[in-house]
């Protein structure tokens, strides 16, 4: 199976949305935001395992707000 890659403005308005959803300051948050600045594959992976651990009604909450 391929493994997606996410453009880094894609990742940006997702740490937006995980940031109103789970505040600024949330680990998730800070992770998506350094990724989506740097573009590096350790960066997107710290805040892709980050994301993860979200409680799954806020992971899809974030994801909900993207689609909208």
């Amino acid at each position: 199976m391929e493994e997606v890659k996410i453009d880094p403005a894609a990742m940006g308005r997702l740490a937006k949305a995980v940031a109103f959803i789970c505040g600024a300051d949330d680990p998730a948050t800070i992770a998506l935001k350094a990724a989506a600045e740097t573009g590096s594959e350790p960066d997107i992976a710290k805040a892709r395992k980050l994301f993860l651990g979200l409680k799954p009604g806020d992971r899809r909450a974030a994801l909900a707000m993207l689609a909208d």
